[in-house]
This record gives C-alpha cells, structure tokens and sequence, in this order.
C-alpha cells in the first residue's frame, strides 16, 4: 500500500481516489489547479468542417454553449470522447501531435475549443479558430501531506506541484505533464499510456512496484 496524493480539480478527483482506495493505497485529495468557465456566451459549430476538443472540462463546456450541429467531432483522449458524446475521432496518442497524425491531409475549417493557456500547435498547424473556454488557475496549498508518489493529470498541476514539493516521485498522466514535471524538477516514475483512468491506475502500479 501506498500513500498517493491526487491533485485534480475539485470535482474532478472522485474516479481517481476511488480506483487508487479500491486498489489498497491511502488517497488523499489536495487540488493544485482550478478550473474556471469563461463566459456563457453560445458557440456557433455551423460551418466548420471538424471541432477539436483536447480535454474533458473543454468537451463539457462546449456541449453546454454549443449552437449548431458539429459536422465531425475529433478528441483527445478517450475521456474527453465520452465527455462530449458523439466523436469521430479519438487518435491512438492522447497529444496534440497525436491527433494532426490522425486528421486527414486537408481537413477543411477546424474550430479548436479549449483552455484558455492550451497549446496553439495544433491551431497554428491547421490555421484553425480558437475559443477558449475555460482558464486553468495553478494553486499553491499551504499545507502538503507526506506521501510517497504523487499523480499529475496537467502542466499546470505540475509547476504547482513544484513550488511545494520537488523529492516526492510524481505519475503523469501523458507526454506534455512529463515534459513539465521535468522541466520543473520533478522525479517522474512512471506515465500513463493514454490519458484515461484505467492507464492512469495501471502507471501508478507500476511505479509502486518499482519503489
């Protein structure tokens, strides 16, 4: 058994904390990011050949302002799939990088709807319109727990995770929260395959098994 803290957003954790607690670790919840909606604003989806959602909190705000029938829907990730029902495409890697492999050569007017600090390489590639909507605030809690992994889901969650503890060794979710847990300092042993929770549990195992 493991002590292992989970630091998603609030509301965000319970999926997690209950695989990790059915799998015998102590969980603890401590949020180092926040999620914050921008705006209500409608989102018109008429007119574009393909809509990219890159995450579950994006996927969920879009179905909640969208306006208009997607003509065809791509995802990052299999829970960001699910988040917003109907997809067409969910690439093999869960990455930016992942999903230009996998849209076609020309893939038309592309709307790519997500966090208001998302990377813009994908939108930069294909030339596509940006919305943002939601912004990721990084926190800084005053009190960190003693616990022997750490599991990372973002970036953000890991330059949080910088500023208050750096020794413990951290699970990432995928390639872009390990590139900054290391940019960051932080010990990375192990990372998920793709970005859904049975993966994320299975890197956790492994990096148990490991210490």
């Amino acid at each position: 058994m493991a002590r292992i803290a989970v630091t998603r957003p609030e509301g965000r954790e319970g999926a997690l904390l209950d695989g990790l607690r059915a799998a015998g670790h102590d969980a603890v919840h401590v949020p180092l990011v926040a999620l914050e909606p921008l705006g209500d604003d409608p989102v018109d989806v008429g007119g574009y050949d393909w809509i990219v959602v890159t995450s579950v909190t994006g996927a969920r705000e879009l179905r909640r302002r969208m306006r208009g029938t997607p003509a065809r829907v791509a995802a990052i990730g299999r829970a960001t799939a699910e988040a917003f029902g109907r997809v067409d495409l969910v690439p093999e890697r869960s990455t930016q990088e992942g999903l230009l492999a996998a849209l076609p050569p020309a893939p038309g007017r592309v709307l790519f709807a997500g966090a208001e600090n998302a990377r813009r390489l994908l939108p930069e590639t294909l030339g596509a319109d940006v919305v943002a909507l939601y912004r990721t605030v990084e926190l800084t809690p005053t009190e960190w727990p003693v616990c022997d992994l750490v599991v990372l889901a973002s970036p953000s969650a890991a330059r949080s995770l910088s500023r208050v503890d750096r020794l413990t060794p951290v699970v990432s979710i995928g390639p872009e929260t390990t590139r900054a847990a290391h940019a960051a300092g932080l010990s990375v042993a192990a990372e998920a395959a793709t970005s859904d929770l049975d993966s994320l549990l299975e890197a956790v195992e492994r990096a148990v098994a490991a210490s």
